[in-house]
């Protein structure tokens, strides 16, 4: 039977007081999209306004990334459902990108937080990676307990940050996770790095996205 996983990509185009261009990270979704498509798994797209969605540092050189960019998949994410009319319990997973866009539209949308919660409550897998983890913020399952509270976890950490986007970001993700009871980890700057804790599964960075999604292919296929 087959598989399907929800991407829930940003919709941003820019970020911060510098108007930074930015956009979903091209290689997370591409790596993702390889490793899933290649195993026969159903890839759906959403975002929280639907339609269009910009991506930022797309690297030609890289086969998956160039491989996307051609396919019919790609088209399909530039037409996005709306997330408010998609329901994350009819995928056995979600999976939440990084790139600064999420920074602005896909942290604390009740919308992105009704689907972490609802696919959470009926059993799926949640998946996220390097900022694509801000989606759990704010998330909590009813009891007002942070939905991160003791739970393992990774993202974009703050190093990474302070060479990167320091000066466009909101916020230190890292912090943030940390200050809602997350048991937060990382590896050193840019090397991949993934934590599974249950059904939660969480990439430091764009290395950490193939390896990210070979981690959510086993779950699923345990799931079979």
């Amino acid at each position: 039977m087959t598989k399907h996983v929800l991407f829930i990509v940003t919709n941003a185009s820019v970020i911060g007081p510098h108007s930074r261009k930015t956009g979903f990270f091209f290689a997370e979704v591409a790596h993702p999209y390889d490793v899933l498509d290649k195993a026969g798994i159903a890839i759906e797209f959403a975002s929280p306004a639907g339609g269009w969605t910009p991506y930022d540092a797309y690297d030609e050189k890289d086969p998956a990334q160039k491989g996307f960019l051609e396919s019919k998949a790609f088209r399909r994410l530039n037409h996005s459902r709306k997330l408010a009319e998609v329901d994350a319990a009819d995928y056995d997973a979600i999976l939440i990108p990084g790139g600064l866009g999420p920074m602005v539209d896909i942290q604390r949308n009740a919308d992105v937080q009704r689907a972490v919660v609802r696919a959470w409550t009926t059993g799926k897998l949640v998946s996220a990676v390097c900022h694509g983890p801000c989606s759990l913020l704010g998330v909590d399952l009813g009891d007002g307990t942070p939905f991160v509270r003791g739970k393992k976890l990774t993202s974009f950490s703050k190093k990474e940050e302070y060479d990167y986007a320091r000066d466009d970001v909101p916020y230190e993700l890292e912090d943030a996770l940390r200050a809602e009871g997350a048991e937060y980890s990382s590896a050193s700057n840019w090397e991949p790095h993934v934590v599974v804790d249950g059904r939660l599964i969480t990439g430091q960075n764009p290395a950490s996205a193939g390896p990210l999604a070979q981690r959510l292919l086993a779950a699923l296929k345990e799931r079979a």
